[in-house]
C-alpha cells in the first residue's frame, strides 16, 4: 500500500467523483481508476461503487476513510518535521552566556530568533566564560556568548558579535564619581574589585594589563566572577572596577560610569559566540545567522 493510493482514495471520497478527483489530482482518470483498483487489490475489498451521484464509498471504503487520512496526515507531519530539522528550524539549542550579555546582546537577538524559529527549543545556561568553554568542551552545551578576547582552542570556533569598550565604575561618594571621564592612572592609588583570573582569566588579564600600561599595579580588594558582581561590590563602597560599558544599561544608583580616556581602553572586550568547530547542530548556524542581521 502506497501513501499516494491512500491521498488518491481519499480525494475520491472527498470529491465523489473520479474524474474531479484526477482534476485535482494532476492525473489521467484511467491512470487513477487503475491505482484505486491496486488499492481494493491489496486491501482485499472494493472501496467505491458507482451511482447516480457519482463514487460513494462501500462499507469496506467507508471503514478506510478515517483511517487513511490520519495516516495521510501523520505521514506530512513526519515530512514537514525532517525538513524543519534539515533546515535547522526544528529542535533543541542549548545556549550558554554570561550575565553580562542580558544587558544588551540577548535581549535584542532572542526574541526575534524565537519570533522566526519558533519550534527552536532554546534552553539558556548562566556562567562564568571559562565554565562555559569547558561546558561547550564537555559537549554539555551547543554554544556560548562569552567574554573576549579568547585563546585560540583547536575544537572551538568564535565570532565576535559586540565590541565593547572599558568603563571605571565608582561609587556615587567616590573623589571622581562627578567626572564624566578620566585617565585610569588617576584612581592607581584606589582599592579595585578585580576578574577572578580562574573563572574570567581574559578580562583579568586584559584589565591588568590597561593598569599596567596605565603605569600601576592595581591593589586587589575582592576579586568576582560576573560583571553584575563587580557592580555591586562597587556600589557597596570596596573599591572600584573595570566594567564593560554596556553595564550602564543597567544603572545602579550607588554607582557612576565614567569613561576612560586611556586608547587602550576602548574596543579592549568583545562578546563573542563560541561553539564546537566540527558542530553538526544546524539550530547553532541559525543562531549566528540571526547575529549578522
Amino acid at each position: 500500500m502506497e501513501l499516494r493510493h491512500l491521498r488518491q482514495f481519499v480525494t475520491i471520497a472527498e470529491t465523489g467523483s473520479y474524474r474531479r478527483a484526477a482534476e485535482v489530482l494532476f492525473i489521467a482518470q484511467p491512470a487513477l481508476t487503475v491505482s484505486i483498483q491496486k488499492l481494493e487489490h491489496e486491501v482485499g475489498a472494493k472501496l467505491f461503487f458507482r451511482s447516480a451521484k457519482g463514487a460513494e464509498l462501500t462499507a469496506a471504503g467507508h471503514a478506510l476513510l478515517d483511517d487513511a487520512r490520519r495516516t495521510l496526515f501523520h505521514a506530512d507531519q513526519a515530512l514537514r518535521t525532517v525538513r524543519l530539522v534539515a533546515h535547522g528550524e526544528l529542535g533543541k539549542l542549548r545556549l550558554g552566556f554570561v550575565g553580562s550579555a542580558t544587558y544588551n546582546l540577548l535581549p535584542l537577538t532572542i526574541p526575534p530568533f524565537r519570533a522566526r524559529y519558533p519550534n527552536i527549543e532554546v534552553s539558556l545556561l548562566e556562567d562564568s566564560t571559562e565554565g562555559l568553554l569547558n561546558l561547550l568542551r564537555m559537549n554539555q552545551i551547543d554554544a556560548a556568548l562569552v567574554r573576549g578576547p579568547l585563546a585560540q582552542d583547536p575544537h572551538l570556533e568564535s565570532w565576535v558579535i559586540e565590541e565593547d569598550s572599558f568603563v571605571l565604575a565608582v561609587n556615587q561618594a567616590h573623589r571622581f564619581a562627578h567626572r564624566k571621564s578620566i585617565r585610569l592612572k588617576d584612581c592607581g592609588t584606589d582599592p579595585f574589585i578585580m576578574y577572578s583570573p580562574v573563572h574570567v582569566p581574559a578580562l583579568n588579564s586584559v584589565a591588568l594589563s590597561l593598569c599596567a600600561k596605565a603605569g600601576f599595579a592595581p591593589h586587589i580588594y575582592q576579586e568576582a566572577v560576573q560583571v553584575q558582581t563587580l557592580v555591586s561590590l562597587v556600589a557597596s563602597g570596596l573599591g572600584v572596577a573595570l566594567v564593560p560599558g554596556v553595564s550602564q544599561t543597567y544603572s545602579n544608583p550607588h554607582v557612576r560610569f565614567i569613561q576612560l580616556k586611556d586608547p587602550d581602553a576602548q574596543a579592549a572586550i568583545s562578546l563573542s559566540l563560541v561553539t564546537h568547530r566540527d558542530t553538526n547542530c544546524v539550530p547553532v548556524q541559525r543562531l549566528r545567522e540571526s547575529f549578522k542581521r
